[in-house]
């Protein structure tokens, strides 16, 4: 038995090698398998160069062009008016925003008027006699005089006798310190500079005023003006009168300003330069934030492309012979936030349109036709 057993597992074994000994045969001859090189397709477009205008981004905050703060320089009780002083609220040029109660000023300035009257007239009776050539014209004054109106000029004189007789008798100066109410009193009433509207109200009907009080500010909302900052190595190019493209930060609006100011002086820290840009349209308001491009130059012989088309700052890849990369050197001349203005390329050369993941110099690739 013993024997059989030994002989069965001998005929196994040499079986066994025999089926391994074919299986590594045929494996290895077994032909490998082959891939199939993929070849990444590419969107190109021909090179055109022309003149490329330089369009320098820059941004601000609209601030009216005609721009009040009111103060008041008297003290009293604020009178309501025809119209709230409220923010808001439009006023012609000429009518009054504010007024305050100077019924005690006025009794004042009444009582001065009246002094230089009783001084005029009682110096009639001398320059009847020793001046009569003077003596009709300040008649005619004194009954042109009119205690409810605006102090008229006082006669010219005609001699110097007559200049020393009247200013000895104190009137020129009871004349000029009416003068000085009279103006005093017209401060009592805030008038609109301009046609305009209030932003700002901080007092209102029956508040008591103090002198140097502010009060509110006063616009006009027809032209207004924006602050931009450009970088100072532009400086030579910004023109008192270039066109400036603006738009809100949703670009769905676009205005139209132009330059009006360019500031002589270049910011230490931030090395900017500021200009000034006046735009008028009825939708704007103060305060709005507005994006503005300023053309400053052209530069010729160049092309504008994506910034994600650029390799390490200086360089792109072109296809050559419609099928190979190629990485070539350029000359970067402006960088702005989304492009970049280029030169050193020949017209008609092929270059990228789209970011090719993984391109390397010499790599294969395959143009879309479409």
């Amino acid at each position: 038995m013993r024997k059989i057993i030994l002989a069965i597992l001998g005929v196994l074994t040499v079986l066994g090698a025999i089926l391994l000994g074919s299986y590594l045969i045929e494996k290895k001859q077994k032909p490998k398998p082959t891939f199939e090189k993929q070849i990444k397709t590419v969107f190109v477009e021909n090179v055109v160069n022309k003149d490329i205008p330089i369009i320098l981004t820059a941004n601000g905050t609209l601030i009216a062009k005609n721009k009040i703060e009111i103060y008041s320089e008297v003290s009293g009780v604020l009178k309501a008016s025809n119209k709230l002083f409220k923010a808001g609220t439009n006023y012609n040029r000429g009518a009054t925003l504010l007024s305050i109660n100077s019924d005690e000023f006025y009794a004042s300035l009444q009582s001065q008027k009246s002094n230089l009257n009783n001084l005029i007239t009682a110096i009639l009776p001398d320059l009847r006699l020793d001046y009569p050539v003077a003596f009709t014209k300040w008649e005619t004054y004194i009954k042109g005089f009119d205690m409810n109106k605006t102090t008229p000029k006082l006669p010219e004189f005609s001699t110097d006798k007559e200049k020393y007789f009247i200013t000895g008798r104190g009137i020129l100066t009871a004349y000029y310190n009416v003068k000085n109410l009279e103006v005093r009193l017209s401060k009592y009433q805030i008038r609109a500079p301009f046609t305009g509207i209030l932003t700002e109200a901080l007092v209102s009907p029956g508040s008591l005023v103090r002198v140097g009080q502010k009060l509110g500010e006063f616009i006009n909302p027809s032209v207004y003006e924006m602050e931009v900052s450009v970088n100072s190595k532009f400086a030579d190019l910004l023109k008192v009168g270039n066109s400036v493209a603006l738009s809100n930060l949703e670009k769905t609006k676009e205005y139209t300003g132009k330059v009006v100011r360019v500031n002589g002086k270049v910011d230490q820290v931030s090395q900017t330069i500021k200009a000034f840009v006046d735009v008028a349209d009825k939708d704007l308001k103060e305060g709005m934030f507005l994006e503005a491009d300023l053309v400053a130059k052209s530069e010729k012989d160049a092309i504008e492309i994506s910034r994600k088309l650029l390799v390490d700052n200086k360089a792109i890849y072109t296809v050559k012979n419609d099928s190979v990369l190629s990485l070539v050197n350029v000359d970067p001349v402006y960088f702005g936030d989304e492009k970049v203005v280029i030169k050193g390329l020949e017209n008609n050369q092929k270059i990228l349109t789209q970011v090719l993941p993984g391109a390397f110099d010499g790599m294969f690739v395959k143009i879309n036709k479409k």
